[in-house]
């Protein structure tokens, strides 16, 4: 793939709120199943100017809601895989909620066998470990189940959902996003190297303490585990909190690189 096509592919694919050109590292946010890049956008101000942020945008919504959907994890990590490696200039933290945690795992995976890029750790949030299963099947609902399983998370506004013309919007990215993610099989493989940080609500339905202290499973690096006050989407409530624990786990992960290796 030429220069300039690699150009045109990152700049479908991520987005960047803030400018941070001093930064020490990048953070890479992953949504979640029917989020987009703008969900970040708070929390790129949060850690701006010391961090530099970018979203990641998935097919198929906002500006890219005429591009075919993605409704696969090897096909979302793969992509995103393509869009990263040119990301050499400064070491790589990654950061997702819920689908994005799952994304953020099989990309780090993937890049690590390639040792392609500098990654310190990972940073997933509201959702179990890869290494549990649980039967979900949101996805075979119909268009109204589907819409009660994202209201049930209190992911998206009620009032936005109750609008037909935006429902009509996002009902094809949420369908394919809750295909890929619940028909995700983990595959067996080397432990990541980097480490892990999980941030869990704890009123979440969809991961108990026990399936988010197994994320400990698939590293070999550092483990820590935060929970906070609520339910799924507890990062809407918890901004100040969870900002310092993602600024916490920064400086861990950078430290650790630092430190010699036995």
């Amino acid at each position: 793939m030429s220069d300039p096509d690699l150009q045109e592919l990152s700049g479908r694919w991520l987005r960047q709120y803030r400018p941070a050109p001093d930064a020490a590292v990048t953070l890479v946010a992953f949504p979640h199943a029917g989020g987009s890049a703008s969900y970040f956008q708070p929390l790129s101000a949060a850690l701006g100017p010391q961090t530099e942020v970018l979203c990641l945008q998935y097919p198929g919504r906002q500006d890219r809601r005429h591009e075919p959907c993605l409704d696969t994890v090897e096909a979302f990590a793969d992509a995103i895989c393509t869009v990263l490696r040119p990301r050499t200039d400064r070491p790589l933290v990654f950061f997702g909620h819920s689908m994005g945690a799952v994304l953020g795992y099989e990309t780090a995976r993937r890049l690590e066998a390639e040792r392609a890029v500098d990654l310190l750790g990972l940073i997933v949030s509201g959702r179990r470990s890869p290494t549990t299963t649980r039967h979900e099947t949101v996805h075979l609902r119909d268009d109204a189940g589907v819409i009660a399983e994202v209201q049930r998370l209190n992911g998206t506004d009620s009032a936005l959902l109750e609008d037909e013309d935006i429902r009509r919007m996002i009902l094809p990215c949420l369908r394919a996003d809750y295909t890929a993610v619940e028909t995700y099989v983990h595959r067996a493989g080397p432990p990541l190297r980097s480490p892990i940080t999980v941030l869990t609500g704890d009123a979440d339905p969809q991961v108990t303490r026990q399936e988010a202290e197994r994320w400990s499973e698939v590293t070999s690096g550092g483990f820590r585990l935060h929970a906070f006050p609520g339910g799924h989407f507890y990062l809407n409530s918890q901004q100040g909190p969870v900002t310092r624990a993602l600024i916490d786990s920064l400086t861990s992960f950078r430290t650790a690189a630092a430190s010699p290796r036995p």
